[in-house]
């Protein structure tokens, strides 16, 4: 068992339990989480979430981003200067678009989250811009 530094599983699902996990997701999470799509700005529901807790992967459950690693871009997606664990999250060079960016995904089930940034606020820099359809909210979680 692969195991990160905040004690969570990390063994990459096979791709029989994915398409178990993505018996339930709606065409949109599956349009976004398995074949890398994106929501239109200003429309997801945890973009102005304000509640503590913990962002989960909506496939696997892992744990990706904290509530106190949110902040407010203003770019449409919510927003996170850091992620929960580092070893949670994995990044894929992206060069379509015409542009060079960074996808994120998910460690474990390799779900498409969205894409990370170096313009974010300290004391990262970063801004990990993400899709509302590929995280799951529990509130009053914690790390």
């Amino acid at each position: 068992m692969a195991e990160s530094a905040a004690g969570y599983d990390l063994t990459p699902l096979t791709a029989e339990q994915i398409e178990d996990k993505a018996v339930s997701l709606s065409a949109d999470e599956r349009r976004i989480l398995l074949d890398h799509g994106t929501e239109p700005p200003f429309c997801g529901t945890l973009l102005d979430n304000k509640k503590q807790g913990v962002y989960e992967c909506r496939l696997c459950d892992l744990p990706l981003f904290n509530s106190n690693a949110k902040f407010d871009s203003g770019t449409g997606w919510p927003s996170f200067f850091q992620p929960f664990d580092p070893q949670h999250i994995r990044y894929i060079g992206d060069d379509t678009l015409g542009m060079r960016r960074t996808e994120v995904r998910c460690s474990r089930c390799d779900s498409h989250l969205g894409h990370v940034f170096p313009d974010g606020p300290a004391p990262s820099g970063q801004r990990y811009c993400l899709n509302s359809v590929a995280l799951t909210f529990k509130e009053n979680a914690s790390a």
